[in-house]
């Protein structure tokens, strides 16, 4: 491949993008500077029938450009029916999916004041969620989160929540999953670069991983690189987001 060496941003952004290949017409809400990147390379390449926003109420296409009106009925019908696929940030993961962003620390009394829990059980719970971290460590990779915002397989399987699926969480070291027996989360591939060591020695619980050799995650195609580093950002704001 010519140029400069694909860089670790660049394959987060490719496996972000990953996300919603076979999605077909659901509305991409990317959140976060990589899986927005993600989303629209996904939609300029193998994904046409994505829906973007430009946050607010207006559906635009691949060069931003307005498309159509989405308002906030409809949104809330494809939010409710399983037809949005959220790519969220994440405070602490364990290893069902159950997803922290609200506090640290004993509710009552937390250590630390986050966000609070917003939308996470509604997006879990009604449509496809994936997460985005961009700094993988034990801190992140819990054994159990201290106060569950997004829900995971086990209390979605407990609750019988119709739409809950989470396809992958990116990390800067790789791409988890839960494609294992008991739906907890799988190691899928590491970013070149990166050994499956480390991403154990990274993760706050045991990962499942099923193959003698953890595949890498797939290089950028010359034009996916091309329409990463010349139209979606060009100023390589993306490096600032992912270590080497």
């Amino acid at each position: 491949m010519s140029g400069p060496a694909v860089s670790r941003a660049e394959y987060c952004v490719i496996a972000c993008a990953e996300a919603w290949r076979g999605d077909g017409e659901v509305l991409a809400s990317p959140m976060g500077l990589i899986p927005a990147l993600g989303a629209r390379l996904a939609r300029r390449t193998f994904a046409p029938d994505l829906l973007l926003t430009d946050g607010e109420a207006t559906l635009v296409g691949a060069e931003g450009a307005a498309e159509g009106w989405l308002p906030y009925r409809r949104h809330l019908t494809l939010v409710t029916g399983g037809r949005r696929h959220v790519m969220m940030g994440a405070s602490q993961l364990d290893r069902f999916g159950n997803q922290n962003i609200s506090c640290i620390g004993d509710w009552a009394a937390p250590v630390r004041q986050l966000l609070g829990v917003r939308g996470a059980p509604v997006n879990t719970l009604n449509n496809p969620v994936s997460y985005w971290v961009p700094r993988h460590s034990p801190r992140v990779f819990v054994p159990a989160v201290d106060m569950v915002c997004g829900v995971g397989y086990d209390r979605a399987a407990a609750a019988g929540a119709r739409y809950h699926r989470i396809p992958r969480v990116v990390s800067d070291l790789g791409v988890l999953d839960f494609a294992t027996p008991d739906r907890t989360m799988r190691l899928a591939s590491v970013h070149p670069g990166v050994t499956v060591e480390r991403v154990r020695e990274a993760t706050g619980f045991t990962l499942a991983v099923e193959e003698d050799e953890v595949p890498y995650t797939r290089d950028p195609t010359p034009e996916e690189l091309r329409l990463i580093r010349e139209v979606l950002d060009p100023e390589g704001r993306r490096e600032a987001e992912v270590r080497s």
